[in-house]
């Protein structure tokens, strides 16, 4: 296909549209548009969000049935996806930062 039948009009912005919008995910339209997350089908989404859940869940498990004297188990890396290195937001200053990771206390409180 050649791009100059649009300049010509032979070639509708419609049809144009519909070309670019449908294209590959390898295409270099969409891995500019979308960055790496091009690559990412809807299923590498849900395996990743099954490991980082099964990984918390054995966490969880692992900081619950630790003893109390033992050094508590590291929190589990989510699997990394696109987009995700961005720094996250600190708070505004004089306000708390809230705990990331839940204490013994806590999960024994919330799986009793």
């Amino acid at each position: 296909m050649d791009l100059l039948d649009w300049h010509r009009g032979r070639l509708s912005s419609r049809r144009l549209a519909v070309l670019v919008k449908h294209m590959p995910r390898d295409s270099a339209v969409a891995q500019e548009l979308h960055g790496d997350g091009a690559e990412w089908t809807v299923t590498d989404y849900l395996l990743a969000a099954a490991v980082d859940h099964l990984a918390a869940a054995n966490w969880m498990f692992a900081s619950v049935n630790t003893d109390e004297d033992s050094e508590p188990p590291e929190r589990p890396v989510p699997v990394p996806r696109p987009g995700d290195h961005a720094e996250p937001e600190e708070p505004p200053a004089g306000e708390p930062i809230p705990p990331e990771v839940p204490d013994r206390a806590e999960l024994m409180r919330f799986f009793a």
